[in-house]
C-alpha cells in the first residue's frame, strides 16, 4: 500500500522569475528574480501605507530582503 521513496540528502534549491507583465496588487514586478539570497516581500494595503515604496534590507543571514509598501490598485 505505501510506497516508499527514497529521501535526497541535498537541499532543494529554487528560483522565482517573474516574466513580462506581471502585476502585484497593480503595481508592475515584471522581470525581477528572487532565490534563497535575494527575497522578496509585498506587503498591500488599501489605504495609503505609512512608509510607501520599496527598500533593500539585509536579513542578517547574508541575503538581502526587497520590502516594498503598496497600495492597492483597484480595478474597476
Amino acid at each position: 500500500m505505501f510506497a516508499l521513496l527514497p529521501v535526497s540528502a541535498t537541499p532543494a534549491s529554487a528560483e522565482v522569475r517573474f516574466g513580462d507583465n506581471v502585476r502585484i496588487g497593480g503595481h508592475d514586478a515584471s522581470n525581477q528574480r528572487f532565490d534563497r539570497r535575494k527575497r522578496g516581500v509585498y506587503h498591500l494595503y488599501r489605504g495609503k501605507p505609512r512608509n510607501p515604496g520599496c527598500s533593500w534590507r539585509s536579513d542578517g543571514r547574508g541575503g538581502r530582503v526587497k520590502i516594498c509598501h503598496l497600495q492597492r490598485i483597484e480595478r474597476r
